[in-house]
């Protein structure tokens, strides 16, 4: 378990891309585990997230998983599917631990509203690095991977708002 951590440690710092991730579907699911896990500690420990919060930002990030599927299948690249959506959750579900840990730990020295600054900082190395991960499963360059993660980024951004707002 340590050198997939460490590879998805590697991703999320620009080193390494979704090829370093064995295609695998039992990586695959010991991934997704570790993301939900993620999730589920945003859920006990962050005090504005809630139920609803927990089950919008789930769907949110299947929506984003499916959008990142489609690119890489249309782009005549559907054997790197798995390793890309494997390097995807993998790489989210740190992002997001790193946010709990950022969060819990500099709250009461920093207070909430700069931590809270530095938490979101946090959450947005995600687009970034997921552009790294498309463009590297797609065969594009950077910026383009980058485009692609925005788009999906915001797209994530109106669903979960559209979806929490409505009764």
């Amino acid at each position: 378990m340590l050198p997939l951590v460490r590879t998805l440690f590697e991703i999320v710092l620009l080193r390494k891309g979704p090829d370093s991730i064995p295609r695998s579907a039992v990586l695959f699911s010991m991934i997704l585990g570790l993301w939900l896990l993620s999730a589920l500690v945003v859920l006990a420990l962050i005090e504005q997230f809630d139920e609803s919060d927990f089950l919008l930002s789930l769907f949110a990030g299947l929506v984003g998983v499916l959008c990142y599927a489609a690119v890489v299948v249309i782009s005549g690249h559907s054997s790197r599917v798995l390793q890309t959506i494997s390097a995807v959750l993998g790489c989210g579900a740190l992002i997001s631990l790193a946010f709990v840990a950022e969060f819990v730990l500099f709250t009461p020295f920093l207070g909430q509203s700069i931590t809270g600054i530095v938490a979101q900082l946090i959450l947005l190395w995600a687009v970034p690095v997921e552009g790294h991960i498309i463009a590297r499963a797609i065969d594009r360059h950077w910026y383009v991977g980058i485009l692609i993660a925005i788009s999906v980024f915001v797209l994530q951004f109106v669903i979960y708002n559209v979806m929490s707002s409505s009764p």
